[in-house]
């Protein structure tokens, strides 16, 4: 596996003539901690304020991290503003294109919010939309389209929007197919607390790395007899190597010092005695970062005891996808949660949360989790 890259969309680091908004240090979701010498805006740096966005002027209800939409917590509130966007001029880095998969639900209002505030902030991005979702499906009779899939592939860089995977059964999840068909193993997803969402913890400050292809997720099912279906765990070698790789090649980049690899193998001792192994055998190789474990239900009680004390966590598919909602609800819910699904050389951002459809053109949804995913995307 070649190693991850962090900067998707820049081909330069912080500090090299790039605003401390996107530059990877002050507003990033991979922001150092709070020990750590406070971010410098860079020289030369001249900001002026965004605009309102149009669902800031509607007065929207106060922020309810306890909101909920059909499926997930798709938070209401006020929508999400950069505060200071830069000046003309000031990023570093040429001009993108991404494409843009606005979903259903809620999806197409938030993903204009994300392209109203990228347009104020001066960021040189442009979107190309293609479908995908219930909608899509109505319309095309495929949830994803090969199209979306080709244009993936071509900008390597996708923002995505919440999408309903249609009732009935043959209708796979758009996001598991997407992962699958572009081999997007890692799934990263940080969780830090926002100073202007109030929750019992202020000083949240880990990321999730998730692996987001095999496991149980294999889709491997079937049924023994008319009483009994069987589901497959599917743990490989090559898989377990390539996400702790990642997750240690991810922090030494970004700074961080620990990573916590999370299993149950004292249960599930092959499988996951497997994930376990490969982390301490990958440890080796990075001296610098120091490289513990723990049981996937102790940590999920250390979490909401004392979250502070985790960096990075390292888990296999299951595990992640139950434990990074539980650190999203640590720092406000689903509503603030971004989250980046990456491969080699192929990567796409999400939102989330679920496409809340009982919200969806009432000028509610909070536009929070995607523009951060859409920050993230910028590294």
């Amino acid at each position: 596996m070649h190693p991850p890259r962090r900067w998707h969309l820049r081909d330069s680091r912080p500090g090299d003539g790039a605003c401390c908004i996107f530059g990877g240090t002050a507003n990033s979701p991979y922001r150092r901690r709070s020990s750590d010498p406070p971010a410098v805006a860079c020289s030369g740096c001249r900001r002026r304020k965004v605009p309102p966005h149009a669902s800031q002027r509607r007065k929207l209800p106060p922020h309810q991290p306890g909101r909920t939409g059909a499926r997930e917590e798709a938070d209401t509130g006020s929508a999400a503003c950069l505060g200071k966007a830069p000046a003309s001029g000031v990023f570093d880095m040429q001009r993108h294109t991404v494409a843009l998969i606005a979903g259903d639900g809620i999806g197409p209002e938030i993903a204009a919010s994300v392209k109203e505030i990228f347009a104020a902030a001066q960021v040189p991005v442009d979107f190309e939309e293609h479908e995908a979702g219930l909608a899509c499906f109505e319309k095309t009779g495929s949830t994803l389209p090969a199209s979306t899939i080709d244009a993936i592939k071509r900008h390597r860089v996708a923002l995505k929007g919440p999408t309903t995977t249609p009732l009935g059964g043959g209708h796979k999840s758009v996001n598991v197919t997407i992962r699958k068909s572009l081999e997007l193993y890692a799934n990263v997803r940080p969780s830090k607390s926002l100073p202007s969402v109030k929750t019992r913890f202020d000083n949240v400050d880990l990321i999730i790395v998730r692996e987001n292809i095999e496991d149980t997720y294999a889709g491997i099912e079937h049924w023994q007899s008319h009483d009994v279906c069987q589901c497959l765990r599917l743990i490989t070698r090559p898989g377990c190597e390539a996400i702790h790789r990642y997750a240690f090649n991810m922090a030494r980049s970004i700074g961080r010092k620990r990573v916590t690899c999370v299993h149950k193998s004292n249960i599930m001792k092959l499988t996951d005695g497997l994930f376990l192994d490969t982390f301490r055998e990958i440890a080796q190789q990075y001296p610098d970062i120091q490289a513990d474990d723990i049981l996937i239900d102790n940590l999920c009680m250390q979490l909401v005891v004392r979250p502070e004390k985790f960096d990075v966590l390292v888990l296999p598919n299951l595990f992640g996808d139950i434990a990074s909602d539980l650190c999203a609800g640590l720092v406000g819910g689903l509503g603030v949660a971004p989250g980046g699904n990456i491969g080699d050389g192929t990567a796409v951002f999400e939102a989330v949360h679920g496409s809340a459809p009982d919200i969806a053109g009432k000028g509610l949804a909070n536009p929070t989790a995607l523009l951060l995913s859409a920050v993230q995307m910028l590294y």
